[in-house]
């Protein structure tokens, strides 16, 4: 008997190869998943939301309201990885989910802690390349993991078409002509990624300079000193504190990018546009931030535009009101 059951389960499973290489056999219907990081619970909500058992970080009340309201009352179950990691098998196993996904880098640290957790919990756990580069065939991949490949593909080809048209555009911008950029992360605008860092992807994908992209690694902690140095014409920032109270210290109007007023603040709601997840939600940010970047070169209908991405992304378009509020928010600008 016990022989027969396993038979049905293995003709049952499918073998998935995971961005690290790992092959991982996957139930046949997959209905309840744990995202073990932000970048994943944006993704597998967008594809399949009804599979998500629960979010890393619950919504706030500001943030809740821009996604169907059962899915803002999933719980907050912690995240396995990234900063701040909260979760452990117990608390993953008491989700009872049938695959453990994750995005970001797929590296020998990351590869062996999916190794360990879905030995310890005997839940498959995939692996994704979080990169940028790769948003439209991330898509597809999970899509193929999660049985939704139609669905997939809808998204697939929105974002490639979306990305296609913007890069085709900058590829004409020669070299000397592109900005130089400086992001500036944290209420004190000092932590920016260096070169490499998936923070600052959305900077050098749509060929602008990062001026932290002298070393190459993740975020890291700067001087003041040194971001008067790199004297940035362009400073973006995912924080609205930073943005509040930059024009009040005097030591940054020594910077070009403060004196010629160009600090932009990132849009985040529900989720970042610039950064915070690095996911893909980061889709529409590249939008907003192409305009910034090359002000004679790209005019966007925004407000079209983020309807559209809202509706496939988030299930749910926002009201004319919440549009007033995101886009004009002080500091998303240029407006």
């Amino acid at each position: 008997m016990l022989l027969a059951l396993a038979s049905i389960t293995a003709s049952a499973a499918r073998e998935f190869t995971d961005d690290a290489g790992r092959k991982v056999s996957l139930p046949d219907r997959v209905t309840r998943v744990y995202a073990a990081g932000p970048p994943a619970s944006v993704l597998v909500f967008a594809l399949a939301p009804d599979t998500l058992v629960g979010w890393t970080r619950g919504f706030r009340e500001d943030e809740a309201k821009w996604v169907p309201e059962k899915y803002a009352k999933l719980p907050e179950l912690g995240r396995l990885t990234g900063r701040g990691n909260t979760a452990n098998p117990e608390i993953i196993l008491q989700a009872k989910p049938d695959l453990i996904v994750d995005m970001g880098s797929t590296n020998a640290t990351f590869a062996s802690l999916a190794d360990r957790v879905q030995q310890q919990t005997g839940i498959p756990y995939i692996l994704l390349d979080g990169r940028l580069e790769t948003t439209p065939q991330q898509i597809e991949k999970l899509a193929r993991a999660l049985g939704v490949e139609a669905r997939g593909r809808e998204l697939s080809d929105y974002a490639k078409k979306l990305i296609d048209g913007l890069q085709a555009k900058i590829a004409t911008v020669p070299a000397d002509k592109r900005p130089e950029v400086y992001y500036a992360r944290g209420p004190q605008g000092l932590t920016t990624g260096m070169k490499g860092s998936i923070n600052v992807e959305m900077i050098e994908f749509l060929g602008a300079k990062n001026v932290a992209a002298g070393q190459t690694g993740g975020l890291t902690n700067v001087g003041l000193e040194q971001v008067v140095l790199w004297d940035p014409p362009v400073i973006v920032t995912n924080d609205p504190n930073f943005y509040r109270e930059v024009w009040k210290l005097p030591v940054w109007n020594s910077v070009t990018a403060v004196r010629k007023k160009r600090v932009y603040l990132s849009p985040h709601l529900p989720f970042g546009w610039f950064d915070y997840p690095p996911g893909a939600n980061r889709i529409i940010g590249l939008l907003w931030l192409s305009e910034i970047l090359y002000p004679d070169l790209f005019r966007h209908d925004l407000r079209k535009e983020v309807t559209t991405f809202y509706r496939l992304f988030y299930h749910q378009e926002p009201s004319a009101q919440q549009l007033d509020a995101l886009l004009g928010e002080a500091g998303v600008g240029p407006r």
